[in-house]
């Protein structure tokens, strides 16, 4: 039986990644790369028993688990660290303000008559696809961009030279009134998820090389527990991710739009 208060032994994971870092990491640093290969001597050096799969080493830290507290420790103050990709085989911690992409709970709440075919609805597989599915029958990209939007490529998963392999949810491109054209990557979620600025800086990555032409603006969607979907969208400031809009939207039956809410919409300030 466990003593009580007894400290939890790092996973190797932890052992890995933190030796990693703290072999790179001085004072005043807010970012440096590593290789992949680093993974492998750090595990023998260590003697832990490698992964099967390396690239689960940072996936884990880059979207399922908090970094180490020796690492979390020595983040610029304010900031957080992210690891980001560097190219194939090679990874960059970098330091940036947290991403605070949560639905604000004070916005108001849109209710849009929703056009979702009901085999759809019954039979996407999770949330994330049912999310996805809602947005491009019920057109939320185009009511919330002001953009007339396409859907051309969903799962969109690809290899960039300097930064290796990444995956958009879905892209859509689009054309305003005055003929400017538009790319929107998309990330999906659910309730129990966060997006994370890593996906919204991929997805820049991506336009960036993909569709130089067009003009990139990247969106965040996500379905609250009160099934209430959520838009963000995305821009970058310096070195960090920031959320330049956020809209609530709500799918409903037709005809419980009352007269009242659809005068209230008339009249609303952007």
């Amino acid at each position: 039986m466990a003593e009580s208060g007894r400290t939890k032994r790092p996973s190797r994971y932890e052992q890995i990644i933190e030796s990693i870092f703290h072999r790179h990491y001085h004072l005043g640093v807010e970012e440096f790369e590593f290789s992949r290969d680093e993974i492998i001597r750090t595990a023998q050096t260590l003697a832990i028993t490698l992964p099967k799969n390396l690239g689960d080493v940072i996936y884990t830290f880059r979207y399922r688990a908090a970094l180490p507290a020796s690492v979390t420790a020595a983040a610029p103050k304010g900031k957080m660290w992210t690891i980001l990709p560097a190219g194939t085989g090679r990874y960059r911690f970098f330091a940036e303000l947290p991403l605070q992409a949560e639905p604000n709970q004070g916005l108001a709440e849109t209710k849009v008559p929703d056009a979702t075919p009901g085999l759809i609805a019954m039979y996407a597989l999770g949330d994330e696809q049912a999310l996805l599915a809602k947005l491009r029958y019920n057109r939320l990209i185009d009511v919330f961009t002001g953009v007339t939007c396409y859907s051309l490529q969903n799962h969109l998963r690809t290899n960039l030279p300097e930064f290796g392999q990444i995956e958009t949810d879905e892209i859509y491109v689009g054309v305003d009134r005055r003929g400017a054209r538009y790319v929107f990557p998309v990330q999906a979620k659910g309730a129990r998820e966060k997006l994370k600025s890593v996906q919204v800086r991929q997805d820049l990555w991506l336009c960036s090389t993909r569709f130089p032409s067009l003009i990139c603006r990247p969106v965040g969607a996500q379905f609250t527990e009160e099934e209430l979907i959520v838009l963000f969208e995305f821009e970058e400031s310096g070195r960090d991710i920031k959320i330049s809009a956020e809209k609530h939207y709500r799918l409903v039956p037709p005809d419980t739009l009352s007269a009242e809410e659809l005068a209230t919409y008339r009249v609303r300030l952007e």
